[in-house]
């Protein structure tokens, strides 16, 4: 066995913002489906009723840790793309393991906050989905995420009884505001994503949970028609939520 097969993958890391030293190692990355506005709007624009299924529990999808990308990190659409979006979302990070995992007890498992930007190939999404399995390919190219990961404790007094978090959240390409929402909007609630996604399995540290877009927070919801199209080589892409900071990327030509 080579020498290489024997090492620890070599995972994107995020930077604590009260500690610049400190890093984390993402280590998974599991994206909920959690906004019902942003579920509606697109079911909707494809001619389709909202499904009543999704209310029952928060469900997500596996994407891939080893596309995660950084702050201003250039960022290209794959082979055969000709339908770049970004997503708006909040990302969460573990700092404690843990399986099974109560919603009472889900904030103890809570390392910080970060900025995601799911970004994806939505002719490429189009088409795999239709056999009915993904996203896959449509997603797996890039992930952005910073521009670091906020302590939970600097944002505990944003998170309300239930487990939603009062944090506004705004998308502009080439500075032209597209997307504003919040994370409190979500339908499911945090400790519910935790409690979902620990359920007979282990949580460990590092791995991101992400939100789902919030409302308006695509291209795809809302329309390329309205945005000046999807997304291109030399636009710029900037998420911004309250307390975490900005996540710019810009899009450049396939190398």
């Amino acid at each position: 066995m080579s020498d290489s097969l024997l090492k620890m993958p070599n995972y994107f890391r995020l930077a604590l913002s009260d500690a610049p030293d400190r890093t984390v190692a993402l280590t998974s990355f599991r994206d909920f489906y959690a906004f019902q506005q942003h579920v509606e709007t697109c079911r909707r624009r494809r001619g389709l009723e909202m499904l009543p299924q999704w209310y029952d529990f928060p469900v997500f999808y596996f994407s891939n840790a080893s596309s995660l990308v950084g702050h201003e990190a250039e960022v290209y659409a794959p082979v055969g793309c000709q339908e770049l979006d970004y997503e708006l979302e909040l990302g969460l990070v573990i700092g404690k393991p843990g399986r099974d995992i109560q919603v009472e007890d889900a904030w103890d498992h809570v390392l910080g906050f970060t900025i995601v930007n799911d970004f994806s190939a939505r002719d490429l999404q189009r088409a795999e989905m239709v056999v009915g399995l993904g996203p896959a390919k449509g997603k797996d190219f890039a992930t952005a995420v910073g521009p670091t990961v906020v302590p939970l404790a600097s944002v505990k007094d944003r998170i309300d009884q239930a487990g939603r978090i009062d944090l506004a959240m705004k998308a502009t390409v080439n500075q032209r505001v597209l997307s504003l929402g919040n994370a409190k909007d979500m339908h499911f609630t945090w400790p519910e994503l935790i409690q979902r996604a620990s359920a007979d399995t282990m949580l460990n540290v590092g791995d991101l949970l992400g939100s789902g877009t919030v409302g308006t927070g695509c291209i795809l919801e809302l329309g390329p028609e309205t945005t000046g199209g999807w997304l291109k080589p030399g636009d710029e892409i900037q998420l911004e939520i309250e307390l975490l900071g900005q996540l710019k990327n810009p899009v450049v030509a396939r190398p």
